[in-house]
Parts: structure tokens; sequence; C-alpha cells
């Protein structure tokens, strides 16, 4: 209590660490929304990777120029462009990194994205028990980045995701719900509001030539996929291929320090691309001027983020190349090309995609993403334990072994809830009903749920006497897919009783009318075997009804056995009710097979055949219907999923 009366005293101290131009036009947004409250934040920045090297801009120049106080300057990059310099340039980072953030002692770090270098960052800052809010996290796309996104995201105690699929994995992840924000990309706050500048011809100029018109030319941007060096290599060659032959004036930007760029740069000399008329090759642009330069753009072309996420706000068609953003979501301006083996696939998305214009899209943002994100921080907690808590699912508990596990007989309560009679029934492994218990069912739910309880409770007690060790409990009636019962929304699904088969029948006992559950089930035939008693016209020779007896469906079954006609009509109006439910079960989910069961199964069997081949599609007409030959099969698959699942071993 006392550090939080203190906290209110004092500013939040933000430390923000930008790795390359990418990351930060991302976070400078926020650091120019942290800098604007100087009375709640106090901004710390570091500057590390590629902002340092001069072969790509030298980029920190531009977060001078933006008038921001740059606290610690760390070369960290290990120049070789391969697999091993990326990771020496993580090691080298994690040697200088402690002694800057000893000496800042931020309250929270804020971490883009899924480079390597912010990697060294998050691993640095969780050692050093400081608190790290990660930003574009929960994404997915190709190559190593998708694995260094997810590791930041575990080190991380705070995130702020750009769209409601990136929240979703985080919290499929196990990451705490109440510490992810839904922001937006920071990048759009500025974006949806500035590339509409007035000057953006003299932009276009500067960059291209002053002959250059709006949607008259290309910006390329591709970077190597380090997963796969070689085929990201052969894809950027056929990519100059198709450009140079397509023959528009084209922006081509170096691709980033990742592994394979050495060979990709050597690629674009070797083909001239610095010397030729139709292309301009630079490290680097400003983002105030790149969004303009994307915004008006014939076309952009390449494997950048920039093409998937904000070029998709401006409308600029985009052809994307190779895997590397394999899995972001994107708008309908984007085509993909996966692969290619020469460059006339290229050439004939160019051809598709360039001078299109496409509706703007704001999947990753409103323009209010920095706003949530000061918010949100001004939330953070710092009295709060600093340890991450996961939140994992629940498990299935580990049986330990012992004898007396060994000895019972593992076992499942089977539940039976019939329109006439409830039944339980405690079923072993073997698929053996033990015992069985049967009470007609209560009209009022209330009156059912209590008697399912009451016979349940007696089945427990008497598995304890017969050694049968209760794994759980199965209701019969669903629909199993992949082994799992399917609940639906509010676990009412596979009320196959109450598919509606005519508009005007009989009132059911749910309350509607024209259910299979009013045609077919067993209350139903007796209360038409009653409505035929009370007008004399149920009994037939052979047939007799004494007074204590009560009139139920086996009456009516006997005398459409012996020959009633109007008994032998309900009971095939009951089985073509039957048949057109199964029909439009058939519809749906298509099974190989229909089972019948219960005592009325065997007189069902030929007019749901009967309606099958009359009423179902052509494909579903060959469906096989058998009657079964179990004697409880309800209870039986009731109890199978019981035990299935409870002794099912997953490697």
């Amino acid at each position: 209590m006392e550090r939080s009366e203190k906290r209110l005293n004092e500013r939040l101290r933000v430390c923000v660490a930008t790795c390359n131009r990418a990351d930060y036009s991302k976070l400078a947004p926020i650091m120019f929304g942290i800098k604007s409250h100087p009375e709640i934040f106090d901004l710390e920045v570091v500057v590390l990777g590629s902002h340092l090297i001069d072969d790509y801009g030298n980029t920190f120049r531009m977060i001078k120029q933006d008038e921001f106080d740059i606290h610690a300057k760390l070369h960290t990059i290990v120049r070789g462009e391969d697999e091993a310099a990326m990771v020496e340039s993580v090691g080298l980072a994690l040697v200088k990194l402690p002694d800057v953030l000893q000496r800042l002692a931020p309250d929270i770090l804020l971490v883009h994205g899924d480079r390597f270098d912010a990697l060294a960052l998050a691993t640095a800052a969780a050692l050093m028990n400081i608190r790290i809010l990660h930003l574009e996290g929960g994404e997915v796309s190709g190559t190593i980045d998708d694995s260094i996104r997810h590791a930041i995201s575990k080190l991380a105690h705070y995130h702020a995701v750009c769209t409601r699929s990136a929240e979703r994995h985080l919290i499929s992840m196990c990451e705490d719900h109440s510490h992810i924000i839904l922001a937006g990309c920071p990048s759009y706050d500025k974006l949806l509001s500035a590339h509409q500048r007035d000057d953006y011809t003299d932009i276009i100029k500067s960059w291209l030539g002053d002959d250059v018109k709006e949607q008259s030319y290309i910006v390329a941007l591709q970077h190597p996929v380090t997963t796969d060096i070689q085929n990201s290599i052969k894809i950027y060659e056929l990519m100059l291929d198709a450009l140079i032959s397509f023959n528009k004036r084209t922006l081509i930007l170096f691709p980033n320090i990742d592994a394979g760029s050495k060979e990709m740069v050597r690629v674009m000399r070797r083909k001239g691309i610095e010397q030729h008329p139709n292309f301009r090759a630079v490290k680097h642009v400003p983002f105030d001027q790149f969004i303009q330069l994307v915004s008006h753009a014939g076309c952009m072309i390449g494997n950048s983020s920039c093409g998937v996420r904000e070029a998709g706000a401006f409308g600029t068609p985009v052809i994307n190349l190779g895997t590397r953003q394999t899995g972001r979501e994107t708008g309908e301006n984007v085509l993909h090309v996966r692969d290619a083996d020469t460059h006339n696939k290229i050439y004939h998305a160019l051809e598709l995609q360039f001078g299109k214009r496409y509706p703007c899209s704001k999947i990753y943002g409103d323009g209010n993403a920095v706003q949530r994100i000061l918010k949100f921080m001004q939330s953070i907690d710092l009295s709060e334990p600093l340890q991450k808590k996961f939140c994992f699912p629940p498990v299935k508990e580990c049986i330990s072994q012992d004898i007396d596990h060994i000895l019972e007989t593992q076992s499942a309560l089977a539940v039976d809830l019939g329109g006439t009679n409830l039944r339980v029934a405690i079923v072993c492994m073997k698929g053996k009903v033990v015992k069985k218990y049967m009470q007609l069912n209560p009209k009022m739910f209330e009156e059912r749920i209590e008697l399912m309880l009451t016979m349940c409770k007696q089945a427990m007690a008497d598995a304890v006497h017969l050694n049968c060790r209760i794994l759980g409990v199965g209701i019969g009636g669903g629909i199993i897919q992949h082994n799992e019962l399917i609940h639906g929304s509010t676990f009412c699904a596979a009320e196959l009783g109450h598919i509606v088969v005519s508009l005007e029948g009989p009132e059911c006992m749910c309350g509607s009318h024209g259910c299979i559950e009013a045609y077919s089930s067993g209350l139903a035939l007796q209360r038409e075997a009653k409505r035929l008693h009370d007008e004399d016209l149920l009994l037939v020779e052979g047939m007799s009804v004494n007074n204590k007896e009560q009139v139920n469906a086996i009456h009516l079954l006997n005398a459409a056995r012996l020959g009633n006609s109007k008994a032998g009509s309900i009971l095939h109006t009951a089985g073509t009710a039957l048949g057109l439910g199964i029909v439009n079960i058939l519809h749906m989910i298509n099974p190989s097979l229909v089972v019948l069961s219960g005592v009325l199964a065997e007189h069902y069997e030929n007019p749901v055949r009967q309606v099958i081949s009359q009423r179902a599609l052509l494909s579903a007409q060959g469906t096989k219907v058998m009657v079964s030959e179990l004697e409880d099969p309800a209870l039986l698959g009731a109890a199978s999923m019981v035990l299935d699942y409870t002794t099912r071993r997953t490697y």
C-alpha cells in the first residue's frame, strides 16, 4: 500500500526500445503520446540493431529529427547477414543490455513485434524483473518470426494486440485475458490521418522523378525468409525479372538485415537494378513519406508486413510473394503468389493488380490505438506481484496406480431420458450392464431432474457394493464428432426428437407442433392408442384389455400386427415422420449408417428406408439403415462416451 501511494506522485518510467525502421513506425506514435503527457510518463529511449548501421540508412537520425532524447545507443549487430550472425547479434545485445536497463530502471519496457533484437530485449528485461508490454503479439505469419513473436509473448507481462484473432491466439496460449488490450496498430493512428497530404505529388516526384504520376509506379519491398533462404532468393530474383519485363517505374527498398539479405543485394546488383532507368533503389524512406508513396502507388509487391497491413488502409493493390506472411489477416486488396518457378506467374499477378483500387480495410486498426495503449499503461498496478500467471485450461487429474484401482471394475453411469421411462444403468468396461434402474418419467422438468439425481445417487451407492468405480456419467442422445460430444452454444444441441416434420402436426410436450417426438415416440403412440380405444377402434379379434390395465403403445403394435388398419396407419405415419427427421439429419451431417434402436425400431425400419429413398438427396439415398441388436443401445452408447474419454491415453 505504501508503494502504491508513493507511485501516485511519481511518473511512470516507460522505456521504448527500437531496433529498426519498421518497428519505429509502430513505436513512434506511442512515443509521441507518452511525450505529450510529461505529468504522467517519463520516456526513456534505447536505440539498437540496424538503426545504427550505415548500409541500412543510419535510421536513428529520424528519431533525433522527431526530437526524442536517446538515452542509450547500443551497437548490437554482428555483420554477416547469415544465421550465425543473427545468433551472435542476440548474444551481443544480451551482453550490453543489462547495464543500460539497470541504469534506466524502467517500470515498463515496450517491445514490438518479432525481430531477433526484440527477443534479446525481452529476455534481458524478464531476467531483470522489468515488466514488459509487448506490441503486436498473437499474430501469425511465416518464417522464424512466428516462433520469436510467441516466445516474446510468453516473456511479456502485458500485451497490446491489433486484431481480435490475435487476442484469441494469446488467450489460447494461456495468457491472462485481463493483461491484454485490443488496441489496434499504432501506425494506423498516423497513416489514417496523414496519407492524404496535399504535397503527395511532390513526394512522389522527389523519389521517382518529375514525370511520374499517381498510381503509375510500383513500390517493391522483399525480405529474406530465414527458414528457407534459397527459395526466398529465388522468388526475389523472379520478382526482379517480372518488374523489369513489366516496364513500370519502381521504387525498390533494400531488404532488412536478416540472414540471406546479402545474397539478395548481390542479385539486385547483378541485374543492374541500381542503374536501371525504371528503378530507384533506396535503403530507407521516412515513414510519413513512405505512407504517401504506398497509398498512391499503382501496386505494392514483395513480402513486407506493410503490404498486408498498412497498404490495406489505402486500398492499394498488393502482390504478396512467398511464405513470409503466411497466416496474416489480409484485406481483399492482397493477391498471394505462394511460389513460382518462372517470372510469368508474378508478371500475370502484376497485370491483374496494377492500377486497381480496393475498398479501404481497417482490419488492423481504427486510428485510436495510442490513446488505448496509454490508458492501459496507466492502469498497470506496479504493486502487483511481478511473477506471470498463466491461465491453463483444466486438465484431467492423473490416476495413480494402486491395487484398489486395479481390483475395481471401471464403470460408467448411463442415463436414458426417454419420453415414457427414465432409465439409469451401471455399465462396465466390457459393455455389460451391471445393474439397471427404471422409473416412469415425470411430466414436469423439475421433477424429472430430481428423479434423475435420486436414481443416480442410488446407483452410485450400489456401485460401491458392486466394486464398480464410476468414472463419469453419460446421458444418451446426442451428436458425436471426432469422439467428442457436441454441446452447442446453450447446451441444447442434438435435440433430434424436436426436429419439426410438419407445420400442422400434433402438439409436442416441448410446446411446439409437428416434432418427431409428437409422432413417433412411445408416448405419442400411447396417446394414439388411447384415442382409438376411447373410440372403440383399437381392439380386434384376439385382443383384450382389462379395466385395470393402462392402454399403451404395445397395444397399438399388437392391434396393427393383428390387422387393425387404423393402428397400422398410425404406425406408418409415425415411421414416415421419423424418416423425414432422419432425412434432415442426413442432409446436415451426412452419416454413413443409421441405426434404429428400441422396441419400435423394427416397426419403423421399412418406412424410414422408404422415405430416405423418396426424399433424400441422391448422394444420401444409399445410406444404410439397420436395427440394433443390442438390448440397451442408448444406455451403452452413453456409457461408451464416458469410458472412452476417461481411459483414453494421449501421448
